[in-house]
């Protein structure tokens, strides 16, 4: 006698197991929940603060349409120029910061006597912070400063006319030097580190000297990494604010655009205008980035050897 076996519906779980199977499939599993507190802090403390400055923007307080903020700033010539202003300050202080960075973290990728407290020496002024910068630079190039007092020992300059240091585009400059190196000089030392040595000795072997291994080894290898470190500097050196301030002239030849916002926001208490000027700021960061990366892919498009 054959019997007839009826086949079980499929259990519940089975079908959930089978479903996150098909997710797995498609990069979609439980890791992506550790993305879940990065996601939140991104929209908590950058996408909605932007996104509600942007609409800020568009709501002039004397009103005139949507677009009267960004017509005030650009036929205002004393605020166009801060434009100008930052970027005087902002290029030349990223581009001394990462070409500064190269032969010294280039020597200091190997094994080199006293390699940790040099690095730590060249990081220092990380801890410092701006305002310590600050008046470290007035101290040392101040008209009674170090500097001066040495030209003066030696008979460069008089005691009635030192050299001007501070208070002008100079001081806001090595202000932004000093305290952007150290990042220059992490990244770079990182893009560094991931470089196969190999290829520098395979070349070596086949008799390139140090110059062209560099020129046509290790840069072509380490340029995107470079423009990466360029991106960060800059965008840290154009949001000067502080030692604009402390050892600039804010109202003259240092009167940079975050300047030009605050005093829009918190002296004429115009937040439209400071949001207007500070969407102005990001737009004007993403294009010179928006340079260096185009920049970027066009130099080199091979792989960067690991970390580069």
């Amino acid at each position: 006698m054959t019997g007839v076996v009826a086949e079980a519906p499929p259990r519940p779980a089975a079908g959930k197991l089978a479903l996150r199977h098909r997710l797995a499939e498609r990069g979609i599993d439980r890791v992506l929940l550790l993305l879940l507190p990065g996601v939140v802090f991104v929209v908590a403390l950058f996408a909605y603060p932007f996104l509600y400055g942007l609409g800020l923007s568009f709501q002039p307080k004397q009103g005139g349409g949507p677009f009267a903020n960004y017509q005030k700033f650009f036929s205002d010539a004393y605020l166009r120029d801060t434009i100008w202003v930052t970027l005087r300050l902002g290029l030349p202080a990223a581009l001394i910061n990462v070409f500064a960075s190269v032969p010294i973290a280039y020597r200091m990728r190997g094994r080199v006597p006293g390699k940790r407290l040099i690095t730590t020496i060249l990081v220092v002024p990380i801890t410092l912070g701006t305002v310590l910068t600050a008046e470290g630079i007035i101290q040392y190039f101040g008209p009674a400063g170090w500097f001066n007092k040495i030209l003066m020992s030696v008979g460069l300059v008089d005691e009635g006319s030192p050299v001007r240091l501070i208070n002008n585009y100079w001081g806001v400059l090595f202000s932004l030097i000093i305290s952007g190196f150290p990042f220059a000089f992490l990244l770079t030392m990182s893009y560094l580190s991931g470089i196969d040595p190999s290829l520098e000795k395979a070349a070596a072997v086949l008799g390139a000297g140090w110059w062209q291994r560099f020129r046509h080894i290790t840069f072509p290898l380490l340029s995107p990494g470079l423009a990466m470190t360029f991106c960060l500097t800059f965008v840290l050196a154009f949001s000067v604010f502080p030692s604009a301030i402390l050892v600039g002239d804010p109202s003259r030849s240092t009167h940079v655009i975050s300047i030009a916002a605050v005093h829009a926001a918190n002296e004429q208490y115009d937040y439209s205008m400071g949001s207007t000027i500070a969407m102005i700021m990001a737009v004007v960061m993403l294009i010179v980035i928006a340079i260096v990366l185009t920049w970027r892919g066009r130099m080199y498009r091979g792989a960067t050897g690991g970390k580069g």
